[in-house]
C-alpha cells in the first residue's frame, strides 16, 4: 500500500465514548501529534471490544487490532478517544487531547502475557504509516501507555517489538550494546548519579522531579523506560546497560522533531 493509504479492510465499530478535541496554542484546530500503543489486557479481543464500545465503561480507543490482523475503528482519529487516562509526557498532561490510541489484543500480564503475532504487528505497521503521514506524527512520539502513565500501567510491555517498529521510524531505539548489568543506582539512593538519572528521564518525557533522590517516582519511570527501551531487564534499577540506552534516547529527544 502507499504510505498515505488507509489500510484495507478496516471494520467500523463505533464507540459512544468520545468527544471533540480541544484546540491548542492558537493553531486553528486540534493538535494531534502522538500515538499511544496499548495492549487490551483482557482474555479475548471480543471482550475488549465489548468494553470499549459500552457506554457504561467510560473508555475507548481509536483502533483495536486483533491477533489475526483485523483492524477495528472505534473512534475517528480526528476525535478524542478516552484511552490514556491520567497521563503526562514532556510536560503535557491529558494526553488523550493530542493522541491517537491503539489497542492491540493481548491478554497482558494478568491473563497470560505472550508475544504479539507477526500478522498483528504487520497490520499495526500499515496503520501507523497511514497515521504518521496523515497527522505528521514525529518519530519520537510513538509511545506506550506505560510511558505516559508509569505509575499505573505496564502496557504494551516488554514483549512488544519496539525495536522492529523503530526500523520503520515508528519510535526511537538505541542500537548499541546494553548487556552490561552492573548496578549504578537503585531505589532509596541519594547521590549525583541519581540527579543525572532524574534529569535524563525528564528530558525523555517522564514526569520525574529533579534532585538526587531515587524515589518511587524515579523507580516507576525507569521501569517504564526499560519496558520500552531495555526490555531484557525490567527491574527499575539503573545498570550500565540501561544507562547507555537512557543516554542515547535522551540525546535523540533533544534533537529537533522529524
Amino acid at each position: 500500500m502507499s504510505e498515505n493509504a488507509e489500510p484495507a479492510g478496516i471494520i467500523k465499530l463505533p464507540s459512544p465514548n468520545w468527544n471533540d478535541r480541544p484546540c491548542h496554542g492558537g493553531q486553528g484546530g486540534p493538535l494531534v501529534d502522538t500515538v499511544i500503543l496499548h495492549y487490551t489486557g483482557m482474555q479475548t479481543g471480543a471482550e475488549a471490544l465489548e468494553r470499549l464500545c459500552s457506554g457504561d465503561s467510560g473508555v475507548s480507543a481509536h483502533y483495536l487490532i486483533e491477533e489475526n490482523g483485523d483492524i477495528f475503528e472505534l473512534v475517528a482519529p480526528e476525535k478524542r478517544a478516552w484511552h490514556a487516562g491520567v497521563s503526562s509526557w514532556q510536560g503535557r498532561e491529558n494526553i488523550n487531547d493530542t493522541s491517537i490510541g491503539i489497542e492491540i489484543v493481548n491478554p497482558g500480564h494478568e491473563f497470560g502475557y505472550r508475544d504479539f503475532p507477526d500478522r498483528q504487528i504487520n497490520r499495526l505497521i500499515d496503520l501507523l504509516g497511514f497515521l504518521k503521514e496523515g497527522f505528521s506524527i514525529p518519530v519520537a512520539r510513538f509511545l506506550g501507555h506505560s510511558d505516559v502513565a508509569p505509575a499505573r500501567k505496564q502496557d504494551p510491555g516488554e514483549r512488544f517489538p519496539w525495536r522492529h517498529l523503530a526500523e520503520y521510524d515508528f519510535g526511537l531505539w538505541a542500537n548499541l550494546n546494553t548487556n552490561n548489568a552492573t548496578i549504578i543506582a537503585k531505589k532509596g539512593m541519594i547521590n549525583p548519579d541519581v540527579a543525572l538519572l532524574n534529569k535524563s528521564l525528564a528530558v525523555i518525557g517522564y514526569a520525574v522531579s529533579a534532585g538526587e533522590t531515587f524515589s518511587q517516582e524515579t523507580f516507576e519511570a525507569l521501569s517504564a523506560f526499560q519496558r520500552h527501551w531495555r526490555p531484557g531487564r525490567v527491574d527499575g534499577q539503573l545498570d550500565q546497560g540501561t544507562l547507555a540506552a537512557l543516554n542515547h534516547i535522551a540525546s535523540e529527544m533533544d534533537k529537533p522533531a522529524k
